[in-house]
């Protein structure tokens, strides 16, 4: 399991113009059935990524595709986490 942090750059004034495709990025990965959970980070300092169902390298050329860390208007951090112990709602990541 993996939590990915985009944090906005110096470059976030460029956000609207690639909105577009961030979002059908976001929609592709759920899609694929790796994202678990996009959303904001408080204040306004960019987004996270729950993601699972994949390796890290494959993660990270997943990563590496979303046209706001390609135009750099995010950095993104890449958090890998090994589920010890879950709530049993949350049971199949320890999979």
């Amino acid at each position: 399991m993996f939590v990915v942090t985009l944090r906005f750059s110096a470059n976030k004034a460029q956000a609207p113009h690639f909105m577009e495709a961030h979002n059908a990025w976001i929609t592709q990965g759920f899609e694929d059935g790796v994202f678990l959970l996009t959303g904001s980070v408080l204040p306004g300092i960019g987004g996270a990524v729950l993601a699972h169902n994949l390796s890290r390298s494959e993660l990270e050329t997943r990563v590496q595709a979303d046209p706001f860390v390609k135009e750099g208007v995010v950095t993104a951090d890449i958090l890998e986490i090994a589920p010890g112990r879950t709530d049993d709602r949350l049971a199949f990541l320890k999979a």
